[in-house]
């Protein structure tokens, strides 16, 4: 299979899915505005999402593929159905328990995770519902990446990434079509995390037949490659723990700032998710199971080829996306988000975090790459290490930054400590002899920076002689927002076309 054609279709439907996601998110505006309703349900989102990406997407994708992906390549399909069922047998357990515990301990959980909420009865009391009825999402979600994993090692990419639109449109109609029917309205937000994540589930399952890989949940504790699987996770768990604490950590700041802080930077986040998700998260997703394959089949040459191609295309595609989202932050904001409830205040806000998220997406993203470097030769334990001192260092920059620049000293905290992780992995790789960057990288980066400097020149004209971006409807500042966006692509490419760039050039195969 071509990888880069396997790139283009999961980055086109991640695309769909972000997509999706700013309609969702520009709705949740329009109708609820940024106040406590909206800050106590991206709390009470945040915590299930959070646990779904230490135990399913983080922690258990990292332990778990790489093995599956040698029962595949040495020891076949029966027994890579049976170490399925166990391990899946195993993960439904543990994640029934933690969605109970969560339901039963929602106060307790919100006293501990946004404690600037105790001081409102009501927002705390709200938090409280809503985290109820979202908490069994990190059930099926987990699930639901299971299946996902499965898939990408059968290289069928394209399913899982189309699977998160399902959220986007559970949340749209529960937003434009149930709100009536829920008291307090925002509730509907909470019941629509639930029906997403079921349809999540429910829609990979008869991909997961085709390939003969759906089987019933099993427990056998004894099994070695579900041992395998728990001692890997024990430090993958600690590993992804630590981003996502940083983020909890991040929350608990917010929740003491001025209402609206906590939405300021979840719109930031969600802005900066399109480029993370569509290009970070679709080359993480490609490589982690061609690179376990190629360390079962001890292929070091093509492991390293195949990491080079990884940072290559990383480069190429976010050093753009990551200027472009800090000059056009306020063509962003405004066109998407400023209508209704949600006032220029707040699309100032959110464009003040958007800049300082924008510092960090290329580190954001290259972590993405660099990680599964470690996770394919099943060693957890180098990231783990770099996390934990990359955690300590972002909340010293929290404490630095939050006096002086409030949410949007947090966001450009956890940029920064992006930046530093990725130093560090990259570091330990060439350290380790474990990577060898390719020939050429430096005249690859001077032909980048001249097409980035080009780009940001015709942005900036642009935007000089386009009218206020608070000027007419949503259809008018879309257009203007798309022709804008267009220029920048078509300036991009146009100028890399130019200095002999082809997309044949980065065309890859995987490892069967």
């Amino acid at each position: 299979m071509n990888l880069l054609k396997s790139l283009a279709a999961v980055s086109s439907m991640t695309m769909l899915s972000r997509v999706l996601g700013f309609v969702r998110d520009t709705i949740v505006a329009r109708m609820f505005g940024a106040g406590m309703a909206t800050d106590a349900f991206f709390v009470a989102f945040k915590l299930p999402n959070l646990l779904r990406r230490i135990f399913a997407e983080g922690a258990f994708s990292q332990a778990f593929v790489p093995i599956l992906a040698e029962y595949k390549t040495k020891q076949g399909e029966e027994a890579t159905r049976v170490f399925i069922a166990y391990v899946s047998g195993l993960l439904t357990l543990v994640l029934a328990l933690v969605t109970a515990l969560g339901m039963l301990a929602a106060p307790w959980v919100i006293w501990v995770t946004a404690p600037g909420f105790v001081t409102s009865p009501e927002k705390f009391d709200l938090t409280a519902d809503l985290l109820r009825v979202t908490f069994p999402y990190i059930l099926l979600i987990s699930l639901a990446s299971l299946a996902g994993a499965i898939l990408n090692t059968w290289n069928r990419f394209s399913v899982p990434a189309f699977v998160p639109t399902l959220l986007n449109v559970s949340m749209i109609v529960f937003s434009l079509f149930l709100t009536p029917y829920f008291d307090p309205p925002v509730m509907a937000l909470g019941w629509a995390v639930l029906v997403g994540g079921l349809a999540q589930l429910l829609y990979q399952l008869p991909h997961l037949k085709k390939i003969g890989m759906l089987v019933l949940p099993r427990l056998n504790l004894r099994d070695s490659g579900v041992w395998r699987v728990l001692k890997q996770m024990g430090p993958a768990i600690l590993g992804v723990s630590v981003s996502q604490i940083s983020l909890i950590i991040n929350t608990i700041f917010a929740s003491f700032l001025v209402a609206g802080s906590v939405s300021w930077m979840y719109y930031a986040d969600r802005l900066m998710e399109l480029p993370s998700g569509v290009l970070g998260v679709a080359l993480g997703t490609i490589l982690l199971p061609s690179l376990a394959k190629t360390y079962a089949s001890d292929d070091r040459h093509e492991y390293s080829r195949l990491m080079d191609w990884g940072l290559r295309l990383c480069f190429l595609l976010v050093l753009p996306c990551s200027l472009a989202l800090a000059l056009i932050s306020e063509p962003l904001t405004v066109s998407l988000f400023q209508y209704g409830k949600f006032s220029a205040n707040d699309a100032l806000m959110t464009q003040r975090a958007l800049i300082a998220y924008a510092v960090g997406l290329l580190g954001i993203i290259l972590v993405k790459v660099l990680a599964p470097g470690f996770y394919a030769r099943q060693n957890i334990k180098t990231p783990v290490k770099i996390a934990l001192f990359t955690l300590a260092s972002t909340q010293l920059m929290n404490l630095a930054f939050i006096g002086p620049l409030k949410h949007v000293g947090l966001a450009l905290a956890i940029s920064l400590a992006a930046c530093l992780n990725a130093g560090l992995l990259y570091w330990q790789l060439r350290k380790h002899q474990l990577f060898e960057p390719q020939p050429g990288w430096a005249m690859f980066l001077a032909k980048l920076v001249v097409a980035v400097l080009v780009m940001s020149a015709v942005l900036l004209v642009l935007m000089h002689y386009m009218p206020a971006w608070d000027q007419g409807g949503m259809p008018i500042r879309l257009l203007r927002l798309g022709a804008l966006v267009a220029a920048g692509v078509v300036t991009y490419f146009g100028m890399l076309a130019l200095m002999g760039f082809r997309i044949r050039d980065f065309s890859r195969r995987s490892v069967s």
